[in-house]
């Protein structure tokens, strides 16, 4: 009769840890999935938030072009949070988008968006802490360098 190893197993979480890991992943994945909902459609606040970020930094194309190309990157984002096994790549597209997004908040939108009183700032910030919280969650799934940070 064969046994496994130590080795060759995984090692198992408990269920308060999956549940915990999963709630981040969700939160992150519902935030970021709504508002593709906006972007990808025009809305006024997507071509408005578009039109005065790409103006700050004299990038004119940005709507629609950044509009739309950060929707797909949070759409992929979304995808891989959901998918366990990519989870921790998510995290990090998740994490990007939304360092440029709290970046542009704080330099040429504001943190209050055409009356949102923040909420769209507060949003990229929950994003950015569930992200990072998933990312250290399974850093040991990361692979090349995931044994290591164990």
């Amino acid at each position: 009769m064969k046994t496994l190893s130590m080795a060759t197993t995984k090692p198992r979480h408990s269920t308060v840890f999956t549940i915990f890991t999963w709630s981040v992943r969700l939160i992150a994945a519902a935030i970021l999935l709504q508002t593709l909902f906006f972007k990808f459609t025009g809305a006024a606040e997507s071509v408005y938030i578009f039109t005065k970020a790409g103006a700050g930094i004299g990038l004119s194309f940005l709507e629609p072009w950044g509009r739309i190309g950060s929707g797909v990157v949070e759409l992929v984002a979304s995808l891989l949070l959901l998918w366990p096994a990519f989870s921790w790549l998510g995290s990090l597209l998740a994490m990007g988008t939304v360092t440029g997004a709290i970046l542009f908040h704080l330099t040429v939108l504001g943190i209050d968006v055409q009356g949102d009183h923040g909420l769209l700032f507060a949003l990229a910030w929950i994003v950015l802490i569930a992200g990072a919280v998933n990312l250290f969650l399974v850093r040991t799934s990361i692979p090349f360098i995931g044994e290591r940070l164990g």
